[in-house]
């Protein structure tokens, strides 16, 4: 995919007459350049912020279509739902308990366990308000999970429903402002 600076670089060499070696730092050209430039280092951070911010949704869809194709089924009972979610909500158990252990006594903890504590807190307080899924408990809409191919704009098209740690199931809303 050709970036700004790309285009900018081979209009300006077009303008000239063949390769840009030299040019003033002042002139309108450089200016162009150092703008171009400028561009493409923002819309990189934009773009990895915005995939930093789906990351976790992303993550939930494949732990919920790795489970469904495994399994050959399109459609969830409650309770398996519910086992679901709380393996989903404690994977990250074992990595920080190996942290946690690493440590020394009397240390401050690392950031890595800060981290992965602030995640098992954020995941088990929205599992007790209730856990955003994909609605697993529809035939058709399981369906439409198996279906999915990796692409952002598939998961519009699937309904999304939030289960308590109570067993209380209602209807959600696609996340499209990220989940943590």
């Amino acid at each position: 995919m050709p970036t700004s600076l790309h285009k900018t670089r081979k209009q300006i060499s077009k303008k000239r007459g063949g390769e840009v070696n030299a040019l003033h730092a002042k002139s309108r050209d450089s200016k162009r350049l150092r703008m171009a430039h400028a561009r493409d280092i923002r819309l990189e951070k934009l773009a990895s912020a915005r995939t930093k911010k789906e990351e976790p949704i992303v993550d939930r869809i494949e732990y919920f279509h790795h489970y469904l194709t495994e399994r050959d089924v399109s459609k969830l009972e409650l309770s398996e739902v519910q086992t679901l979610i709380h393996n989903f909500v404690h994977q990250y158990d074992e990595e920080f308990d190996e942290v946690k252990k690493a440590r020394r006594p009397g240390r401050p903890a690392s950031t890595r366990e800060d981290l992965l504590k602030r995640k098992i807190d954020a995941l088990e307080d929205e599992y007790e308000k209730g856990f955003l899924i994909p609605d697993v408990f529809d035939e058709d809409n399981g369906k439409k999970l198996l279906g999915y191919e990796g692409s952002w704009a598939y998961l519009a098209t699937i309904a999304w429903s939030k289960v308590s740690k109570a067993g209380k199931v209602s209807k959600g809303d696609f996340p499209s402002k990220g989940i943590m």
